[in-house]
């Protein structure tokens, strides 16, 4: 359940991002009357909340938000949930605008939907009156603070990870794992076919794996896929050569790795957990950094469109602060689907649902409070640049080799 949510957030963010960049930001048509005006501390009512996730993150967030209900059935009486792809959401809400109809009143999102739809203006801004009500915004992690400025004013950061990039393999197969760039080279020179990661479009470890290379390999400038990765496109193309084919999404490798079809794949603190708690991978199946790198981060948003009533956002402001809590940040442990998850400070896996704990107990790395503690964290590319990234990769090194699932 996990892989496949996680899977389908990830399957077509270039065609999200690629229409961000394709559209214009035409104007929304105005909004309902009432969702103007000051916005009160309590909605009059109890509200019914439409939420929609895009980005899998009811995994680690449907607790927290069922919890607020029930503790605060005055403020909202009930909440129907719905998913849907990435691609689709800046399409679907500018409908709903247009038509002067908004349905939906929460979205959360990665910072593909996020900023798909700041691109066309169909957010509303929350913070720059209203961050007050948000204190907990003021206990982020340093990582996720910065991810918060990629949230601007319309998004807040409700579960952060530090990602990637990680190599996954099997001990078995791999007694003397890659430690470096070159040692990755000379191992898949020697291996051909046993190193893979999938299409960076369609896979979280596969454009971690993108991004995080001009950091490992000193390039002149990691945020400029065009003209400063000149060594990253060299290494890239190189490991080609003895590359068979890209899975098309990450579940594909994890499944590779399992049956032996791969020895060494690209991974996350997340994709290396999930997979072996629900036992899609071996438990057995090892991690190592590669020598130099920096975690390229990630985040998922609460965001609200233009048109949903003053009423509705009183009560999500309420719900967002509930769910910045610690003890309600500490649920997203979940089963290391974005290990760790949390956002804020102080948030122990003790304080964790017992089942979270029985997982990462099991299945989690004690090395991962070092990595994470003592290696660099950077946001990821922008949407612009991150469209270019996988254009440049699919046309000059491996959109020949991929493979359907």
């Amino acid at each position: 359940m996990h892989l496949h949510r996680k899977l389908t957030a990830a399957t077509g963010l270039v065609a999200a991002l690629a229409a961000l960049i394709a559209c214009g930001a035409p104007a929304p048509n105005k909004p309902a009357a009432e969702s103007g005006g000051e916005v009160p501390e309590k909605p009059a009512k109890a509200v019914t909340l439409n939420i929609l996730d895009v980005a899998g993150n009811l995994q680690l967030t449907q607790g927290m938000i069922d919890d607020f209900v029930q503790q605060h059935s005055d403020v909202i009486s009930k909440v129907t949930y719905s998913k849907g792809p990435a691609p689709e959401l800046a399409g679907k809400i500018k409908a709903q605008q247009n038509a002067n109809r908004v349905d939906i009143d929460l979205v959360l999102t990665g910072t593909d939907g996020l900023a798909a739809g700041r691109e066309q203006g169909l957010w509303t801004d929350l913070l720059t009156k209203y961050s007050d009500r948000l204190p907990g915004m003021k206990d982020y992690l340093p990582p996720a603070a910065k991810m918060q400025e990629l949230g601007g004013k319309e998004g807040v950061t409700v579960t952060y990870y530090p990602s990637g990039p990680l190599l996954e393999y099997m001990p078995s197969k791999v007694p003397s794992p890659p430690k470096t760039a070159d040692d990755l080279l000379a191992y898949a020179k020697a291996n051909k076919g046993k190193v893979t990661y999938a299409r960076p479009a369609n896979s979280g470890p596969g454009r971690t794996f993108l991004m995080g290379l001009p950091y490992i390999l000193g390039d002149k400038d990691p945020k400029d896929p065009v003209n400063g990765w000149d060594k990253t496109w060299a290494y890239l193309k190189e490991l080609n050569q003895y590359v068979d084919f890209y899975p098309s999404g990450t579940a594909d490798t994890m499944k590779a790795l399992a049956n032996g079809s791969a020895n060494v794949i690209a991974s996350t603190t997340g994709w290396d957990i999930n997979p072996r708690v629900l036992g899609t991978v071996p438990k057995e199946a090892a991690i190592t950094p590669i020598q130099g790198f920096h975690w390229v981060t990630d985040a998922h948003y609460a965001v609200v469109p233009k048109g949903v009533s003053t009423d509705k956002q009183a009560a999500i402001l309420q719900l967002l602060q509930f769910m910045l809590t610690p003890e309600q940040q500490a649920k997203a442990y979940d089963k290391g689907y974005f290990y760790p998850g949390p956002a804020i400070k102080g948030v122990e896996l003790s304080q964790a649902p017992q089942e979270s704990k029985d997982a990462i107990t099991e299945f989690g790395r004690p090395e991962y409070d070092k990595l994470i503690a003592d290696n660099p964290t950077e946001v990821p590319l922008d949407a612009k640049a991150l469209v270019a990234a996988f254009d440049k990769w699919d046309r000059e090194v491996g959109g020949s080799k991929v493979k359907k699932s």
